[in-house]
């Protein structure tokens, strides 16, 4: 795993830090023909788990970003809570994603791009664990541009 410092002295937060590196785990799905959402999670200034879609690869469909990047985690740690970390993914999670960070007790969402059709903020804002803290819209039209630029593509090819 990468460790990323952080520098007080700059003007990037470590909210757009951390976001830069789940847009590069998006960017290996998109490379790899899978919906470009990307996903890492940190813990003390660390990145200790990432992962990228692979839904087509593993022909599997919970084989989500966010799915990959907290089991990255917890494997990680040796343990199966996050209470102390943070999950970073460019897009908002879905229902199942949410329910999952529910599970993996993960202290912090901070996420891209609004999903208003399928992200759990519009579903059931209540499905996280009570404790989780929640950031959206982090380099939001990035992430977003992102997702639609693939979806052009894939239009056009047809």
């Amino acid at each position: 795993m990468r460790f990323i410092s952080f520098d007080n002295e700059t003007s990037v937060s470590p909210d757009d830090l951390f976001m830069n590196e789940a847009l590069r785990e998006a960017r290996l799905a998109y490379a790899e023909d899978e919906i470009p959402i990307g996903a890492i999670v940190t813990c003390q200034g660390r990145i200790i788990g990432k992962g990228h879609n692979l839904t087509e690869r593993l022909n599997d469909v919970s084989a989500h970003a966010e799915m990959q990047a907290m089991t990255a985690a917890t494997n990680f740690l040796g343990g199966k809570y996050l209470k102390d970390c943070t999950l970073y993914v460019t897009m908002e999670p879905c229902v199942m994603c949410a329910g999952a960070s529910y599970w993996f007790q993960i202290g912090k969402i901070v996420f891209g791009a609004y999903d208003t059709r399928l992200g759990f903020g519009r579903l059931n804002q209540k499905i996280t664990h009570p404790k989780t803290l929640i950031t959206g819209g982090i380099r939001e039209n990035e992430c977003a541009e992102l997702v639609k630029e693939f979806f052009r593509s894939k239009r056009t090819k047809s």
